[in-house]
């Protein structure tokens, strides 16, 4: 007869061919939802009891593997399939693929998952950084790998997340590059005049993304109120140019524009209805506000070579288009414009990305704050 224990303890039975008690434990499922045990097996029940209970002890502290066959490279490929690919937008779950197979899969692809040990990981990192990948690529060769055997968690495949017990490499945050004041106006002279102005004016004085500044519609443009309604990026993946939402739900929003960004967006109009009347059609049929002279969207890649031409035409030698962000940031909070609205206008996830980012420019700020405390605490009436 077969004799059951409480919750969480697995259950308890005398076979009935030997007269043996069996403990049992479902230790996950296969692909197909079925249940998968493991088993020990006794003379007596009380010894029965004390083996199942020191094999849940194992398996909690992730001494049992749970699957035996399946390989990091089979766990990659199911993850995606079956799990990332309906998560997360194409061009993310494509590049956490690319990452697999191009730094883990090569090294550990064919190790079962229950061979797999936090020496084996440490020592994958440290081979990527001598090899001369960059910290932050080899980090993200880490996170991809920790989300990975997350996933084979859930499924019931490991017991623990061995990635998550590797040392990840520290990352030096490098301040990004702004333009002062004077080559920012600098910038904007030269621009005049050229089919772009408007946009490379708007990123310098928002701060939106490339992909967020080429995504903009005529519609998302409220020219009454001076706002941008921020709700989508234009990308470059694997099938060409495609549009995705935004990052997050902060990253949605919506973006005030000053008075003279107007009058260059309504320029902007002019210049594509002329192209547009001069190809032979009445009027614009593009609802993209950025468009090269027939109409279609722009690749971002084009745009950072002729960014990088009219850096050099105003004399501020090799810049990258996303240091137009950095700008944007530095001269709002330099200027006075509170932490928290610039995060906002950003898009930030947090004020403390932001924060993080853009901190060495709140100095001066810091600074005033200690002299106005001290002056407060010490100076004598």
């Amino acid at each position: 007869m077969a004799h059951k224990r409480g919750n969480g303890e697995g259950s308890i039975y005398r076979r009935e061919v030997d007269g043996r008690w069996i403990g049992s434990i479902v230790i996950g499922f296969t692909s197909s939802g079925q249940q998968r045990r493991r088993t020990v097996s006794a003379a007596t029940r009380r010894e029965a009891v004390e083996k199942l209970s020191r094999l849940q002890g194992d398996i909690r502290d992730g001494l049992v593997a749970t699957e035996q066959s399946i390989t990091l490279s089979e766990l990659v490929q199911r993850w995606h399939d079956d799990v990332l690919r309906h998560q997360v937008q194409e061009s993310a779950s494509s590049n956490y693929l690319s990452i697999a197979r191009n730094h883990l899969l090569p090294s550990l692809g064919k190790k079962k998952l229950s061979d797999l040990t936090p020496v084996h990981i440490d020592h994958l990192l440290a081979q990527k950084i001598e090899e001369g990948l960059a910290p932050s690529t080899v980090r993200r060769v880490r996170a991809v790998l920790s989300q990975a055997l997350d996933q084979a968690m859930r499924w019931g495949y490991v017991n623990r997340n061995i990635a998550a017990l590797s040392r990840s490499p520290k990352v030096p945050r490098a301040e990004g590059r702004t333009l002062s004041p004077e080559q920012a106006r600098k910038f904007l002279d030269v621009l005049q005049g050229h089919r772009n102005e408007a946009l490379y004016a708007l990123m310098l004085s928002t701060g939106l993304r490339r992909g967020e500044a080429l995504g903009l519609k005529w519609t998302d443009l409220d020219e009454v109120e001076g706002i941008l309604r921020v709700t989508r990026q234009l990308r470059r993946a694997d099938a060409g140019l495609v549009v995705v939402d935004t990052k997050t739900a902060l990253s949605r929003r919506g973006v005030n524009l000053a008075a003279p960004m107007i009058e260059l967006l309504e320029a902007r109009r002019k210049i594509q209805r002329a192209e547009f009347e001069a190809l032979g059609r009445e009027s614009v049929t593009s609802d993209f506000i950025f468009t090269s002279s027939t109409g279609t969207p722009l690749d971002p890649r084009n745009l950072l070579r002729e960014f990088k031409g009219l850096c050099k035409k105003a004399g501020l030698g090799d810049w990258h288009v996303h240091e137009l962000r950095h700008s944007a940031a530095s001269l709002m909070l330099a200027q006075g414009v509170a932490l928290q609205v610039v995060s906002r206008v950003l898009g930030h996830a947090s004020i403390r990305m932001t924060a993080d980012v853009y901190g060495h420019v709140l100095a001066p700020d810091r600074a005033s704050a200690a002299e106005a405390l001290g002056a407060i605490l010490w100076t004598a009436e």
